[in-house]
């Protein structure tokens, strides 16, 4: 996918980004997450960049709009294009 794709849709695996009014990037490292206390549906699950996971109180659940700029565009083939048709179809009820 070319990058001004990714302006409304889901960033491949291993993107890196800047959230709004935020000062340490991320990198998506999963998709279409529920957050399991509230039922909440996100668009992505990142962790901290360069870091890496380091436990699960540094993961961070956030969607598309939050994103202020996107760094780096992750891998991308055929495989990821079709994974990503179907998260793209994926919500909550």
């Amino acid at each position: 996918m070319k990058e001004r794709e990714h302006t409304k849709s889901l960033l491949p695996l291993g993107s890196v980004v800047l959230l709004k009014n935020a000062q340490k990037k991320l990198m998506i490292y999963g998709r279409k997450q529920i957050q399991m206390e509230s039922g909440t549906l996100f668009d992505y699950l990142g962790v901290v960049f360069p870091e890496g996971y380091i436990d699960p109180n540094y993961t961070f659940l956030f969607n598309h709009e939050d994103i202020d700029k996107i760094e780096f565009i992750g891998f991308s083939n055929d495989e990821e294009e079709r994974f990503h048709k179907l998260l793209e179809e994926v919500s909550i009820g």
